[in-house]
This record gives structure tokens, sequence and C-alpha cells, in this order.
């Protein structure tokens, strides 16, 4: 696979209804939220957990996009696949020098997809290096602050016999009423092509990337994301490796606002106040300015 020599910025909209985005593990599983600003928050992590997922259900583990993070891997042994396929005996902790700890490093790359695109710190006990990926996500933020809230539940079942008797516990969950988050993408060709250091990112992964990115959610129902979904993917295509203008320009034309009655409200507009809270996407207008685009610069919604 050739390497992409065009960098790409992507604008990724998705909204949750009566549900759990991204749970804080030190705060209860409650939705994460800038304290300051009150709006949610989702880490990069959790969207690349189901980028990895999507990619592991579509092609079932085979190479060139297996997932080398997956639920409970040995990552030693995924290691030493690599040692063994090129015949190179393992040193304790020691990355063989010059072509063949290249060599390694770019096995794990040709066979794992998360790794060609997020890069990976493989210095383990069988060293297989580190790689910077080219694909990297900003934090997802919410549009507007939201209003996390707490739902009482009850256990009608019990574990064991001498507690048949008892009364049901309670129990708790977290939701969110709804949310429209945001968040930016990046993609470097450079990364992707260096000729000692490119993971080998291809156009076949970008675009399994975006599919990922459009078809995820699908896949990831629960009980705490039972309404998770993919509204909108915009992105910006540079003509070159570098780039053709800096990508928060390019972030600054997509705008999103409250819609009233067919009319753009500007976030935080006081004609908007009287508003009712948004519960549907359909509560927002997304605009995106495709006018006097710096030279070089393409832009496409995918979904």
């Amino acid at each position: 696979m050739t390497p992409i020599t065009n960098r790409y910025d992507f604008v990724f909209l998705f909204d949750i209804r009566n549900g759990n985005p991204n749970g804080d593990p030190d705060n209860g599983n409650m939705p994460r939220i800038d304290n300051d600003t009150q709006k949610g928050l989702v880490t990069d992590v959790a969207l690349k957990r189901k980028i990895r997922n999507y990619v592991e259900l579509k092609h079932a583990g085979a190479p060139p996009n297996r997932i080398y993070m997956r639920e409970k891997a040995i990552l030693n042994q995924t290691h030493a696949e690599a040692y063994a396929a090129l015949g190179v005996k393992p040193d304790a902790k020691k990355l063989p020098k010059e072509e063949e700890g290249r060599n390694i490093t770019r096995w794990m790359c040709d066979n794992f997809y998360d790794i060609r695109s997020f890069g990976a710190v493989m210095t383990t006990e069988v060293n297989a290096g580190q790689v910077r990926g080219p694909v990297q996500l900003s934090f997802s933020e919410s549009v507007e602050p939201i209003l996390p809230q707490e739902v009482t539940i009850t256990r009608s079942s019990v574990t064991n016999e001498k507690d048949a008797a008892k009364e049901r516990t309670m129990g708790r969950k977290y939701i969110v009423p709804y949310g429209l988050y945001r968040c930016h993408g990046f993609v470097s060709a450079s990364l992707a092509g260096d000729a000692t250091k490119g993971t080998g990112f291809s156009q076949e992964d970008l675009d399994l990337l975006f599919e990922a990115l459009c078809n995820m959610f699908e896949h990831d129902r629960s009980a705490a994301r039972m309404e998770m979904n993919t509204q909108q993917l915009i992105v910006f295509r540079h003509d070159s490796a570098l780039g053709n203008a800096p990508a928060h320009r390019l972030f600054d034309r997509v705008q999103i606002g409250r819609n009233d009655q067919g009319e753009f409200r500007e976030i935080g507009d006081r004609r908007s106040d009287n508003l009712p809270p948004a519960r549907k996407f359909s509560d927002y207008i997304v605009r995106v300015d495709e006018a006097g685009l710096p030279e070089g610069v393409e832009v496409k919604i995918l979904i």
C-alpha cells in the first residue's frame, strides 16, 4: 500500500440521547464534563476504541488490518510474532540495531491498522520500537453545556439463596438527555510516508478511517449508549503533504448554531434564550463556509 501524500483535517459531529457517551471512573462513571464551562467531554481514546472495534469487526482480525490494542491482548506475544516472522531472536528489552530493528517496527505497522493510524509505544520486554501515528483526534466537546441526570434503578435478582428474602438493592446510572459533540481530527501525510519513521498509512486506510467514523456507533449499542449517532463528517483535503492552511482556520469555517424556526442563531445569542433545550440534531443548524477557501484546499461533507 502506498502512503498518503495529502494532509487532511476534519470535523466530526456526533450526538447522544438519554445515554452516557463517556463515563468518568473517578467520578462514579458520571459523564465527563468541563467544570468551568459545564460542557460535556469525550476523550480521544474513547473514540479510538470504537474505531478499532469497527475495523476488527469488519476485517475479523485479518492482516493488514489486525488490531494491536485489543481486549486482553498480551503485547509481548504480539511483538514476538514480528521477531519470529523475520527470523530474529529477541534480546531482553533491546531492539535490534539498524535494519533489523526497523524491519521489526515496519512489520508491526504493516500488519496492524491501529499502529499505522494512531502509532504505538512498543518498547516492552520484547521491544518492537515505537512510532508516532499520523491520525490524531482531539477531545470532543459538547456544543452547549450539558446537565447530566442521575436515574435510580433497582435490581430484580439476587446472587445467593441467602439474599432471596432481602429487599431489592438500588442502583443508579447517569444520562445526558441530549448532547451534540464536536471533535477535530488531523491526518499527517508526513508521519504516514516518512522514509524511516512513517507508518505507511495509505489511502485505503484513510477510507477505512472515515468509514469507521460514519458507522462505528451502529455497532456499539448498549444500555448506556443506545442512541449515540454520527451526524456529520466534514473533511478538508490539502493538495500537499505539508498543507495549505492552518487547521484551526479551516475549523472556524464550520459553525454550529441553534435552529430558530429555520433561522441560524449563534450559540449564546440572547435571541435564543427562550428556545427550549435542544433534544435532537435538527434543533441545530450546521453551516460550512466554502467561499474563498485557501488555494489548494477542498472540503467534502461525507455524511
